[in-house]
């Protein structure tokens, strides 16, 4: 099975973090979903995750959340960024996930919100999840 990551389908950050994800995702492991959607909601409860300001990391039924999915994600992508990644988790978690909640409270300040999700190009939109993985 995927992993699955759960970004907020409401933040352009987080779709950015996306593309930039898939195109750093060679072997196209990682399958998408907004925390909004009916996959993303019912994966969600099905971890008894609430998701929110946090990216989340669905893999083997375990659940990330803040820079523990990052660095997981990170560590599945090709050079130099699984290398940066193994090296983050050196950083004690409360100092990365105090980083993640920085940039994280804002993020809509990086990139603002806007009214609509923009869809993803063709290539990426079968990575994207419209039920649940079996």
């Amino acid at each position: 099975m995927h992993p699955v990551i759960l970004f907020d389908g409401d933040c352009l950050f987080c779709h950015a973090s996306v593309h930039w994800i898939a195109a750093r995702d060679r072997k196209a492991v990682f399958r998408f979903a907004a925390q909004q959607s009916d996959v993303g909601r019912a994966i969600l409860a099905a971890q008894g995750a609430a998701g929110g300001d946090s990216v989340v990391l669905v893999v083997n039924g375990r659940c990330y959340v803040k820079s523990d999915a990052v660095l997981r994600i990170g560590r599945r992508l090709a050079w130099p960024w699984n290398g940066l990644a193994a090296v983050g988790f050196l950083v004690p978690k409360p100092l990365r996930d105090y980083m993640y909640d920085a940039i994280a409270n804002r993020r809509h300040r990086l990139i603002p919100k806007q009214d609509r999700c923009p869809l993803p190009p063709p290539e990426l939109r079968a990575r994207f999840l419209d039920e649940l993985p079996q």
